[in-house]
């Protein structure tokens, strides 16, 4: 299948670690076993990008946990509107935490 320049993908390593690192460090998900925190969200994020199902990215990668496990941990959350805020927080610190990084590099002339 061609990538085109409408298809989501995040497939850039240190991109990715970057938002699982954010997301794991902002959001707690009480996780127990196998199924822990980081590749909770490693799923989430393929399967929306890829615009895909949580149980089929479960299926297509390989030592992952399974569907049943990812959405028993996610319904954990009762609130969603909570998690919607605190997920856009948390995004949006990672971003200004990056920016303030090294102004510098962030201008750029035209």
């Amino acid at each position: 299948m061609a990538m085109t320049a409408t298809t989501p993908v995040l497939t850039d390593s240190k991109t990715l670690n970057e938002v699982v690192n954010c997301l794991t460090e902002n959001i707690p998900i009480p996780t127990q076993g196998k199924c822990e925190q980081k590749n909770i969200f490693e799923i989430l994020i393929r399967a929306a990008t890829q615009r895909d199902s949580i149980e089929n990215t479960s299926k297509v990668l390989k030592n992952v946990p399974t569907s049943n496990d990812i959405r028993y941990h996610l319904e954990k959350y009762s609130d969603l509107n909570s998690l919607e805020s605190d997920l856009n927080t948390a995004l949006s610190l990672s971003l200004t935490r990056w920016y303030s990084k090294s102004p510098m590099q962030n201008c750029y002339r035209f």
